[in-house]
């Protein structure tokens, strides 16, 4: 008989808890959520991303995403512009503060990930990081 403890659901959850509470509570700061955190990080990389593609990117769903973005827009972090061409596509820009946030925010996540990922070793990350891409497929 396996024990809960060694079901691969247990642990994968338990370990998203802890890293999902060390990001929540560096991104208080912030006023951010981490998927909040996580959708500004994809519009850092490709600012004016439709809502589309940016649920896309981040593997969600657009009903989830759109509850982020309404957020993240009341809060000041992003501007929602309709396209000319088809007002129901959504363009997603970022505002002046999250530009200006834009360095100490990015230096603030290398961080977390480095100190969530400290007890492997270099090679040991390396491999942890792409099991757990490779599980996703």
């Amino acid at each position: 008989m396996i024990s809960y403890q060694d079901v691969i659901l247990f642990i994968l959850s338990k370990a998203n808890q802890k890293v999902y509470g060390t990001f929540k509570s560096r991104l208080l700061p912030y006023g951010l959520t981490p998927m909040q955190a996580l959708a500004l990080h994809a519009l850092y990389e490709e600012e004016g991303l439709s809502a589309g593609e940016l649920g896309k990117r981040l593997a969600l769903d657009s009903a989830t995403l759109s509850g982020v973005l309404d957020r993240m827009a009341e809060s000041g972090w992003v501007i929602k512009n309709a396209v000319k061409a088809d007002r129901r596509v959504l363009n997603i820009q970022l505002t002046d503060k999250s530009r200006q946030c834009r360095e100490k925010f990015l230096k603030d996540t290398i961080a977390v990930n480095q100190e969530v990922l400290s007890m492997f070793s270099a090679e040991e990350r390396l491999l942890f990081i792409r099991m757990l891409k490779d599980l996703r497929k």
